[in-house]
């Protein structure tokens, strides 16, 4: 059986999700992101009413997703919502039930799903084409990190993201 494993930029595309034989998750995040009463809260709620479970992933899964996620500069990309997508994706892969599929149109999932070799689909856009690590410049004196920092502890002044290396995306 196929496990499809939707975050919210899959709800909010608006487009249709194809259940036949597919068994449909996500996370409590997920619900957390979705305004009541909206479309797509209502989106959600017949998506539940068609079968779609909510699944609370592992603190050890999920303490794995924010290391990767630090070690490709991804973290401060990725809201809660979305580092419990792909740890769900890491506790299924983990019991071996069934080959997982991220229903996503988030590049920060998609790198890191493909870092981690976790099969992704996207929705309405163009997928990653890319693998990237992120890095950061100093706006002022213009020293490269590899790490995240907010201010510049040369010069004093606010750093921008920057994409410090990539490489050819491998196929999951």
């Amino acid at each position: 059986m196929k496990i499809l494993i939707i975050d919210t930029s899959a709800i909010l595309s608006g487009k249709p999700i194809v259940i036949e034989n597919a068994k449909i998750v996500t996370t409590p995040g997920v619900l957390n992101e979705l305004k009541p009463g909206g479309k797509d809260y209502h989106n959600f709620q017949f998506l539940i009413e068609k079968g779609l479970t909510i699944e609370t992933p592992s603190e050890e899964s999920i303490r794995e997703i924010q290391k990767t996620s630090n070690e490709t500069g991804d973290i401060t990309r990725l809201s809660k919502a979305d580092i419990e997508i792909l740890a769900l994706a890491r506790d299924i892969i983990k019991n071996k039930k069934h080959e997982p599929v991220i229903l996503t149109d988030d590049y920060s999932i998609q790198n890191i799903a493909n870092v981690l070799k976790i099969r992704f689909e996207n929705i309405s856009q163009n997928g990653i084409q890319k693998r990237f690590k992120w890095g950061c410049r100093c706006r002022g004196c213009g020293r490269e990190f590899k790490e995240k920092i907010k201010i510049c502890p040369v010069c004093g002044t606010e750093t921008k993201n920057i994409i410090s290396e990539q490489t050819d995306l491998e196929k999951t």
